[in-house]
């Protein structure tokens, strides 16, 4: 939404710059904003300084803390888009704006986005005003809320203290630089004491006496009332599967997927596919050519996976080990430096261009664009074997890029597995269109980037 409103502040501070530049001159004003061609002018300015504000993270509000902050990636994106712009402009000078306009209309656009931000951030602390958050437990699973919460210190949500539970010490009276605010037994008295909006049960034991009463109580007053592992979940991003009770999956919201969100994703998934082939095939011509004078053996490499409920599929892979890499040792994850890798497997690796004949598994319908990563057989026969919970992610449709892949990166280990099935769970709990629009964006980001390969 906030990439949307920005987009036609960036449009409008164009036009603005056109009226500025020519206000007292109309003649000159219609000559200049003339149909279609202003139409691509004012796309290709937007496009550039959006891409330029996404590579500079302005829109993953988790990481922008200051104001100063803003401002300075707000400088760099500015800078970088005029850069590319001058490029875009040398190559092809029949979408050149004007000096005069560009330059105005660069500076509004720096103005609208700034003052946009200021005016939503004051516009979120008064329609959003903070919370006051209490913790019912005092064990664990209640310093991981805790401790999730202090992470997201970009919402506004403040943390008043924990409510005492049984096993816990009498004299102990802090928790995690938080106080314990009292036992079970005054629970109502403290949420109105503390102006509580919020409470989260964090029993690990549901054994533990637990004060129904009181909750029902203060949820009917208008009080939230939240189990801690959505709470985690919906702060991390990620399913916390060492403590998660089988009873979450059963009667927590999500995991629903209508007919509707399913076939939509199957156009989109089609559409991408083909677009992303046809785009790519210069570039897939390129790496087959480097692929065959760098080392011998076939370009494409064919590799059995386990797709949608557990069938096993051939993923096509463009080639970046050396032949027969997997004789003497068996079936092994790919690791730091891996000597297999040739040189030319390398760099397609960093950049994920070894991923792209998979577009045809897309298209074929074996893979979705956006889903959990398939892993080999001799893999999920082992994992499944030692991750609780591991086959419910061939639910769905295996994908080119996924939650696990822009959140936790590459992983080769069994602790790396169960890392990446936590943030593969979550997809499955939030799966929509949108989620998955989101995902792509981060995707391109970190392949441009070249980060997190191996």
């Amino acid at each position: 939404m906030l990439m949307a409103m920005e987009s036609l502040l960036i449009s409008l501070a164009l036009l603005c710059g056109v009226f500025v530049r020519f206000w007292n001159q109309p003649l000159e004003f219609d000559t200049f904003v003339q149909f279609p061609d202003f139409a691509v002018q004012v796309a290709i300015f937007v496009i550039i300084f959006q891409i330029c504000f996404y590579y500079s993270d302005l829109y993953n509000l988790h990481t922008m803390r200051t104001r100063y902050e803003q401002l300075l990636r707000l400088g760099q994106s500015l800078g970088a888009g005029c850069l590319v712009l001058g490029i875009v402009y040398y190559i092809f000078p029949n979408l050149l704006i004007g000096r005069g306009v560009f330059f105005i209309s660069t500076a509004l656009a720096a103005t609208f986005v700034m003052v946009s931000r200021v005016a939503l951030d004051r516009a979120w602390q008064f329609a959003a005003p903070k919370q006051n958050i209490l913790i019912l437990g005092t064990h664990e699973l209640a310093v991981t809320v805790a401790r999730e919460l202090a992470r997201r210190d970009d919402l506004n949500l403040q943390l008043v203290g924990f409510v005492r539970t049984s096993g816990t010490p009498d004299n102990q009276q802090e928790l995690f630089g938080h106080p314990i605010v009292g036992t079970t037994d005054n629970l109502e008295a403290i949420a109105t004491e503390q102006r509580v909006a919020r409470i989260i049960v964090a029993l690990e034991d549901r054994r533990l006496k637990m004060p129904t009463r009181d909750l029902v109580k203060l949820r009917v007053q208008g009080i939230r009332v939240e189990d801690a592992h959505s709470t985690i979940s919906s702060l991390s991003g990620r399913v916390w599967l060492n403590t998660v009770q089988p009873s979450w999956f059963v009667f927590s919201d999500g995991f629903h997927r209508s007919k509707t969100t399913l076939v939509l994703k199957r156009i989109l998934d089609l559409s991408v596919g083909l677009i992303g082939l046809m785009l790519s095939l210069p570039l897939m011509l390129l790496v087959a050519i480097a692929i065959r004078l760098d080392s011998r053996g076939t370009v494409i490499y064919r590799q059995t996976r386990v797709g949608y409920r557990g069938k096993c599929f051939e993923l096509l892979k463009f080639r970046s080990m050396c032949v027969n890499a997997e004789r003497e040792n068996g079936a092994a994850w790919a690791s730091k430096n891996d000597s297999r890798i040739t040189r030319v497997g390398r760099f397609i690796r960093k950049f994920r261009l070894d991923e792209l004949p998979q577009f045809i598994n897309v298209i074929r319908g074996e893979m979705s664009f956006v889903g959990p990563r398939p892993e080999r057989p001799v893999f999920v026969d082992q994992l499944r074997q030692e991750i609780s919970y591991y086959d419910e992610r061939h639910s769905v449709r295996p994908g080119l890029t996924g939650w696990a892949q822009v959140q936790y990166g590459y992983g080769a280990s069994v602790e790396a597995a169960f890392g990446k099935l936590e943030y593969d769970l979550f997809y499955l709990k939030n799966m929509s269109l949108l989620f998955d629009f989101a995902i792509m964006l981060q995707t391109i980001r970190i392949v441009l980037t070249g980060s997190g390969s191996r």
